[in-house]
């Protein structure tokens, strides 16, 4: 039997950095193929089937963020950002952009291979399911089409990165109910809660924000102090 190699894509325009990343990630296990700008990056990543992308933010040609933007025009493939600019405001930007993880340089190396086993851990868990979960209790409120990663609701369609969509179809699993915060990190992002760890608080408030701009009003995400957060249908 054939060993499965994940296959990842870095853009790094760092030559040093890449070539640690190709060199530390090959030796994991990984297959892996180096683009040291946005450009060839962005092209690779639109015509090859990867299981991973890294993804640096500043890069000569098309920047990391916009690279992101298009390529989640088409494409739903993991995507963990890495940047030395690891501030609240870029890592807002780039979840919102459609990644799926946030990395601040400097990293280390076993930092990053948990990062990525934890991605491809949740895809892997997500290929088992139904691309489409069957509304709990009303046949009214949400269905989920996977394929584009995109939420209907009624007449209305919420679109969604990939966090945001298996956040909001695991909270819809369990309506009503009070999800930890310690729960939707292993359900969600594939890793452990740690106290001041704020990726989950980003991707709820961007959930809010496009439920708003959507006129979905009627669902209502929120956050039980000191429990988790709880998804809620209002009549």
């Amino acid at each position: 039997m054939r060993a499965f190699h994940p296959h990842i894509l870095a853009i790094e325009d760092d030559p040093v950095l890449g070539l640690h990343l190709k060199t530390s990630l090959e030796r994991a296990g990984f297959a892996i193929t180096v683009a040291a700008d946005g450009d060839s990056g962005l092209t690779l990543a639109q015509r090859t089937a990867y299981d991973l992308i890294l993804l640096d933010v500043m890069l000569p040609g098309i920047d990391g963020m916009e690279l992101l933007r298009r390529l989640r025009r088409q494409h739903a493939t993991p995507v963990l950002m890495m940047s030395a600019q690891g501030d609240e405001g870029h890592r807002i930007a780039g979840f919102d952009g459609g990644a799926d993880d946030y990395l601040p340089k400097p990293f280390s190396t076993r930092e990053l291979q948990v990062r990525i086993a934890a991605i491809l851990r949740r895809v892997a868990y997500e290929r088992e399911r139904d691309c489409v979960v069957p509304p709990a209790a009303n046949d009214d409120l949400l269905a989920f089409d996977e394929p584009v990663m995109r939420v209907r609701c009624g007449d209305c369609w919420l679109s969604v990165t990939p966090t945001e969509f298996r956040l909001l179809q695991v909270l819809y699993e369990q309506m009503n109910e009070v999800l930890t915060k310690a729960f939707l990190y292993q359900q969600v992002l594939r890793r452990g809660y740690a106290r001041h760890d704020r990726v989950l608080d980003m991707h709820i408030s961007n959930l809010r924000r496009k439920l708003t701009q959507a006129g979905i009003h009627n669902l209502r995400l929120e956050s039980v102090w000191g429990q988790g957060y709880l998804l809620s249908w209002l009549r």
